[in-house]
């Protein structure tokens, strides 16, 4: 690619992993867009090749004064991720308003635009799990976070940008680079040091009566399977529409757990500790995507097996390594 790409969050986890998967395909003529503050999310820009790094307030207000031109593809994955922030005005403004804002501009720029939605936006899955974009005015997310992804759907689906973009549907990513998060890590790399040292991994009870202890069910996907999934749809400018992104494979917090322990070389054993109140309302017991639709787009590739993921990502997390 000769031109530009731009990718916001380009120092976050997903987007940093992504810049690795552009660096070893022999792309580096990439901005990236990102507000490091003072976080050590610098550390995930550590032996990436880039054009140019620019703060996220500062990219727009080039993009609205016309400073900006010669990008190929805009790959939004900046946004504020946490599924616990209660100011809707924030999370609204910086997950809906400026994507908004920054998708209008790629496509009168001709740009290709795609960006990250979440499997936030399903709810408590009862409505499913399938990406059909029909069935979008149907969901009720649990959260402001998954609101805002699910106002950007909504708005690309009623305005008919989204036959010109493409929006993926994270499921439970996790793996290398996410060492910034905090409380929005992964529980396999905020309990690493923990099993590690006590040999013992807490998990939340489960307050669902059809859902025992630490059998509450995830789609976990592995980052390393994210991002080339993230390449594909980047790469083949036909593919348009929202697409899930998950492993297809529901797992238990259990089996996460199991495999974890596996791959220390250790005996498993579990404590299961409260949920905290104020989340257990918004707690989701089950995810898993449905595929087909990324299948019939054309991606044939095949999705790292739990186990073998957590084992991977351990040898990063024991040498504190990055993608």
């Amino acid at each position: 690619m000769s031109k530009r790409i731009v990718v916001t969050g380009g120092a976050g986890f997903i987007g940093s992993c992504f810049l690795r998967k552009l660096n070893d395909a022999g792309i580096d003529n990439i901005i990236v867009v990102d507000n490091l503050g003072s976080s050590e999310k610098w550390r995930n820009l550590l032996g990436k090749r880039f054009a140019d790094y620019v703060r996220k307030d500062d990219f727009l207000r080039m993009v609205q004064a016309g400073r900006l031109s010669d990008v190929d593809t805009v790959v939004h994955l900046g946004a504020c991720s946490s599924t616990t922030v209660t100011d809707a005005t924030y999370v609204i403004d910086n997950n809906y308003a400026y994507s908004r804002s920054l998708a209008v501009w790629a496509l009168d720029a001709g740009a290709r635009f795609i960006y990250a939605s979440s499997a936030a936006t399903y709810g408590d899955g009862s409505q499913g799990y399938d990406d059909d974009e029909s069935g979008l005015e149907r969901l009720r997310p649990l959260n402001v976070y998954g609101y805002s992804k699910h106002l950007f759907d909504l708005w690309a689906v009623r305005t008919g940008a989204i036959r010109q973009m493409a929006g993926i549907k994270f499921f439970n990513v996790f793996g290398p680079n996410e060492y910034h998060k905090g409380e929005m890590m992964s529980v396999i790399c905020k309990r690493f040091r923990e099993v590690r040292d006590t040999g013992v991994m807490r998990l939340f009870k489960s307050y669902h009566r059809d859902y025992g202890d630490g059998e509450q069910e995830r789609d976990f996907v592995y980052i390393k399977d994210s991002v080339d999934v993230l390449y594909y749809i980047v790469t083949h400018r036909e593919v348009s529409g929202i697409y899930n992104l998950g492993s297809g494979e529901a797992r238990s917090w259990n089996d996460l757990a199991r495999a974890m322990f596996a791959a220390l070389g250790m005996k498993p054993r579990i404590d299961y500790i409260p949920m905290p109140e104020e989340i257990r309302p918004k707690y989701q017991y089950f995810t898993q995507a449905a595929m087909a639709k990324l299948r019939a787009a054309g991606y044939a590739g095949a999705f790292t097996p739990l186990e073998e993921a957590v084992r991977d990502y351990t040898t990063y997390l024991q040498a504190d390594d990055y993608l």
